[in-house]
Parts: structure tokens; C-alpha cells; sequence
């Protein structure tokens, strides 16, 4: 049965036209060595790792897993695609050669496969559901059968796909910008995860910072309930005063760590307790019941309040989370 891939011709299309010319597709890794010997996923893995022992287990299973496709799992016969982003158009054709190594086309990416090459088609001319799976940013991934069917549609017709209305477009561009960014908080939130508990401490301080605030980090040690007070003096004196306890950890906080907490505040104190682990419900109802306004923050809460007073934050700050601006359509 045959299957369709995309293969990205590089960033911004560097080598969509030597693809075209040289009626190829090649991806790269090339401080690995030919792939002939490599015959399993894992002998791939292997050798990235040892490669590059700095990369992440994740990293190297998700270029492994590519290199392995490319060298194994795509077949003569096989749909391909890729792309050229400067003129929004797509070359489709055939698989038409097995694995080989050959750097001669281009040194950074000498991995190739020889390809028949049908016509190009331009994106305007498919539907809205084709150019969301079109979209994918990986270097090489799979298209489903109904995408392909419109692809080879276009490609025999040259005509654009029956109008979606304007409502279907509007819900699946807002679908699209939904999961990219649910998937940006997820990694955005991973990356907090990642922080030391001092790092996170002063992350957490920087935000009060960027709020208006001036703040006073403990030191490692013995705290007596209070990793961070901030207030608008700096030194407490001015209200409000608010007393923050920053505790880094998988599992939640009980109502037992919410009372020792309380236990050390003044009357006119504001608390403010941030778990990355979360709260237990015993924790929560401790909350609403004490006796100083007391405010409990989880990773999703910390997230929120720092995307939304990202400019706000010092240098010290953003490097310890260092995030990009992406803009999308109005």
C-alpha cells in the first residue's frame, strides 16, 4: 500500500530547487556517516547518541525515528512532497530510488533518495484542512490519504478546492492556533519543571518585580516559612506586605504544609504559597479558611502570570525563561 511523506527541502526552502533539478529528496545528519549499515531504528539511535551526547533522550529518539523512515520505511513507489515557502508551492512525485549516501549534491545534507518528480501544485489551490497538514514543522512526516487526494486533485486540474465557507475556515485556523498554543503553555510549563528550586525562587521573585513590586530572596536554608517577601519599600515596612513560599516538587501540598505557613504571619500579612507539584483539596479548603488572605499558585498559575507580564520582567528574569513572540492572523 502506499504511503506519502513530506521531506523539507531545508529551512526556507534552501534546497527545493536542487531537489527539482536534481529530481531528488535528501535530509541530513551528516556527522553520522551513511545510513547502509544502520539497519535498525535503534543501531540509529545509538549512533546519534554517541554523536551528540548532549541531546536529550527525546531529541534523539525523534531524529533517529527520521533517519530510520527516511532510510527504511519509505518505499519505491511511495508519494512525496515537499515545499517552497518563498512561492507557496508544493512538487509532488514518486519515490522512484532506495537509501543512498551521496554528498556531492549538497555536504549538509547527503542522505538522498532519487524521485520522480509529477508537477508542483500551489497551495492556494487546497482546501483548508490540507494546508493545516501541510503545515507540520518536522523535517519529514506523513500525509493522510485525503490530503494526498487533494494534492493529486490540484495537481491534475489546477483548480482550487470548492470553497470552504467562511465560518469552517475561521474554526479550523482558530483549531490550529488552539493546539499550538496549548502545545507552547505544555512546553513553556516543562520548562519550569526543569528549573532548580533557586532558579524557581527567583523566577518567582522576578514576576513580583514585573508587578510592581520590590523583593527580598532568602537564602538556602532555614526560612521560617518565607522564601520571598515583596512589598513596595522593599523592606516590609510598606504595605502590603506579601510573604511567599515557593516549594518545587512532583507531589501536592497537604493541608499540614498550608497551617505551618500561616503559623509564622503577621495580621496584616498577604501570603502567597506556589506549588509545582499542586495542592490537595484538605490544602485548599486550609486556604479559605485562614485568617490572612492567602492566595495558592500552581505551574499552570505561574505560567499564566508570567506570559502575561513577560515584557513587564527584567533580563535576570526572561534568561532564567527565555520565550519568543509568535504572531498569528487577526
Amino acid at each position: 500500500m502506499k504511503q506519502a511523506w513530506v521531506v523539507r527541502a531545508e529551512r526556507g526552502g534552501r534546497l527545493y530547487d536542487a531537489f527539482k533539478e536534481n529530481s531528488i529528496i535528501a535530509i541530513g545528519w551528516s556527522d553520522i556517516g551513511p545510513l547502509t549499515e544502520l539497519k535498525t531504528r535503534e543501531k540509529i539511535a545509538a549512533k546519534v547518541a554517541a554523536i551528540w551526547p548532549e541531546w536529550k533522550p527525546q531529541a534523539v529518539a525523534m531524529s533517529a525515528g527520521q533517519l530510520h523512515r527516511f532510510r527504511s520505511e519509505m518505499k519505491i513507489g511511495d508519494r512525496i512532497v515537499t515545499y517552497d515557502p518563498s512561492r507557496r508551492v508544493y512538487l509532488v512525485g514518486e519515490i522512484a530510488g532506495e537509501y543512498r549516501w551521496d554528498p556531492s549534491i549538497d555536504a549538509e545534507d547527503p542522505n538522498v533518495r532519487s524521485v520522480a518528480w509529477q508537477g508542483e501544485v500551489s497551495r492556494d489551490l487546497l482546501s483548508v484542512r490540507s494546508r493545516n497538514s501541510l503545515g507540520a514543522i518536522s523535517t519529514l512526516f506523513q500525509l493522510p490519504p485525503d490530503v494526498v487526494d487533494d494534492l493529486l486533485r490540484a495537481l491534475k486540474s489546477h483548480q482550487p478546492a470548492k470553497a470552504d465557507p467562511a465560518a469552517s475556515v475561521e474554526i479550523a485556523e482558530e483549531d490550529v492556533f488552539k493546539n499550538i498554543q496549548e502545545k507552547a503553555i505544555e512546553f513553556t510549563k516543562d520548562r519550569v519543571n526543569a528549573l532548580d528550586w533557586s532558579d524557581l525562587q527567583e523566577l518567582v521573585a522576578g514576576l513580583l518585580r514585573a508587578m510592581g513590586y520590590k523583593t527580598r530572596v532568602s537564602p538556602a536554608g532555614a526560612d521560617r516559612g518565607k522564601d520571598i517577601v515583596a512589598s513596595p519599600d522593599g523592606f516590609g515596612f510598606e504595605s502590603p506586605r506579601i510573604v511567599v513560599e515557593v516549594k518545587h516538587r512532583q507531589g501536592t501540598i497537604g493541608s499540614q504544609a498550608i497551617r505551618s505557613f500561616l503559623g509564622g504571619r503577621h495580621p496584616q500579612d498577604k501570603g502567597l504559597y506556589v506549588s509545582t507539584g499542586g495542592f490537595s483539596k484538605d490544602a485548599l479548603y486550609e486556604a479559605e479558611r485562614a485568617s490572612i488572605p492567602l492566595s495558592l499558585m500552581t505551574i499552570d498559575d505561574l505560567v499564566d502570570a508570567v506570559i502575561q507580564n513577560y515584557e513587564k520582567l527584567d533580563i535576570e528574569t526572561q534568561q532564567l525563561l527565555p520565550l519568543k513572540r509568535i504572531y498569528w492572523p487577526a
